[in-house]
C-alpha cells in the first residue's frame, strides 16, 4: 500500500510517519517536502521514507507528485499552520491551504480518484464559541475569527464538494489543539516549555517567561494519540463526512503554563510577564471539542494522560540544549557566552578554563 503524507517534515506528520514506520509494516511511506526544508522531524525514519519534492500552490508540481507516486492514501497535512502568522499573511494563508488543497484534490480525481484523502481542518473554524455550546459537536455553527480559520473552512467545504460532486473517498477532519515531543516553538505549550527550558540550562538569574492571553481554553490531545486516530480512520471508506478529533476536555492556557513551570527545576523563581506583542488582533477564547462521533467510528481511546504529554514536550526542549556549555579550545578569554533569541534579548555569561564563544542558543 502507498501512504503519501504531505508536509512530512512537520510536526503531525512526521509522528503520522513514525507511528507507520512502527506499526505498519506493508506500507510505502512516500512524504512531500519543500526544497529546502529542514528534516529534523523525521531524522531517524528517513532510510523509511520516498521523498517527493512539491509545491502546493503550484498545481503542475502536484500532479506530477502524485503521478509520480500514485497513492492508495494521502494524508493533507502540509499548509500554513499558525494563526497569528495568517493576520500578517492573509494571502499566503489563502493560497497555501485553498489553492493547496485544491490543486491536490484536482490531481487525485485525475491520476487516482479510489484513493483515500484526508482532508486536515482545524478546530478554529469553529470561531467564536459559547461556553453553552460547549462540547462543540461536527454540526456546529462556523464562525472563524482569523484568516486561518476561514482558509481552512474553505479547504473543508472544498473536500465536501469533491466527494459529493466527483464520488471521491474523502474524510474531513477538524482536529483540536495537539501537543507532544516536536511541537513547534510558535505555538503556546511547547514556546512556554521552550523558555522553561533555556532557563533551565543557561540564565540562572534571568528567569522569566513571555505570556500572550492566558484566559484561552483549549481541547488538548497528545499527537501521538492523533496519529492512531487518523490511521484508523482511513480504513474506512468515507463520502465527504466530517469527524472532529480531540480529547473532550478544556484546559486553560494559564493551566498549561503553571503545569510546565510546576514540572521545571526552577519552578520557585519564575517570573510570568505579559508581552503585548502575543496578543492576537481577536482570539478564540474556548474551543472544546465533542468526540463521540470519532468513537462511533473506530475503537479509540487517548493513551496519553495531558500531564505526561506536556512533561514529554518539555524534555524534549532539555534535549535540545546541553546541560552545560561545550568545551572549547584554550584562548586568553575566561568567559563563555551565549546570546539568546526573542523575547529573552541579550548575553549570559559562563565562566570556564579558557576560550570563548557566541553562539545562538537554540545551536
Amino acid at each position: 500500500m502507498k501512504v503519501l503524507i504531505t508536509g512530512i517534515d512537520g510536526f503531525i506528520a512526521s509522528h503520522l510517519a513514525e507511528y507507520l514506520v512502527n506499526n505498519e509494516s506493508d506500507v510505502e511511506i512516500y512524504g512531500t517536502y519543500r526544497r529546502g526544508a529542514d528534516r529534523k522531524n523525521i531524522a531517524g525514519i528517513e532510510d523509511r521514507i520516498k521523498f517527493v519534492e512539491m509545491e502546493l500552490t503550484d498545481p503542475y508540481s502536484v500532479q506530477n507528485a502524485i503521478k509520480e507516486v500514485m497513492p492508495d492514501k494521502v494524508f493533507h497535512l502540509a499548509g500554513q499552520t499558525f494563526v497569528p502568522t495568517s493576520w500578517v499573511a492573509p494571502t499566503t494563508t489563502v493560497a497555501v491551504n485553498v489553492d493547496g488543497t485544491v490543486n491536490l484534490l484536482e490531481s487525485i480525481k485525475e491520476l487516482c480518484p479510489k484513493a483515500f484523502v484526508q482532508v486536515a481542518g482545524s478546530s478554529e473554524e469553529y470561531g467564536l464559541v459559547h461556553a453553552e455550546e460547549c462540547p462543540i459537536k461536527e454540526t456546529h455553527p462556523l464562525r472563524p475569527l482569523s484568516p486561518y480559520g476561514v482558509s481552512k473552512v474553505a479547504t473543508d467545504y472544498f473536500g465536501y464538494q469533491y466527494a459529493k460532486s466527483h464520488n471521491m473517498n474523502i474524510l474531513r477532519t477538524r482536529t483540536f489543539n495537539q501537543t507532544g515531543p516536536r511541537r513547534g516553538d510558535v505555538f503556546v505549550d511547547s514556546n512556554f516549555a521552550k523558555q522553561i527550558a533555556m532557563m533551565e540550562r543557561y540564565l540562572p538569574e534571568k528567569r522569566e517567561i513571555f505570556v500572550g492571553n492566558l484566559d484561552a481554553i483549549r481541547d488538548f490531545t497528545d499527537v501521538r494519540d492523533t496519529v492512531r486516530a487518523y490511521w484508523a480512520l482511513s480504513e474506512r471508506t468515507w463520502h465527504g463526512e466530517v469527524v472532529n478529533v480531540c480529547s473532550g476536555n478544556g484546559k486553560s492556557i494559564k493551566q498549561v503554563l503553571q503545569k510546565l513551570i510546576n514540572y521545571s527545576t526552577i519552578c520557585d523563581s519564575i517570573k510570568v510577564i505579559d508581552d503585548p506583542s502575543r496578543m492576537r488582533p481577536s482570539d478564540v477564547p474556548l474551543l472544546i471539542g465533542d468526540n463521540t462521533l470519532l468513537k462511533c467510528y473506530i475503537d479509540w481511546e487517548p493513551m496519553y494522560r495531558w500531564e505526561d504529554s506536556l512533561l514529554d514536550l518539555l524534555e524534549y526542549w532539555r534535549d535540545e540544549y546541553p546541560s552545560e556549555p561545550p568545551k572549547l579550545p584554550s584562548s586568553t578569554s575566561n568567559t563563555y557566552t551565549i546570546t539568546y533569541p526573542q523575547p529573552n534579548t541579550g548575553t549570559v555569561t559562563y565562566p570556564h578554563t579558557g576560550g570563548y564563544r557566541t553562539t545562538n542558543a537554540s545551536e
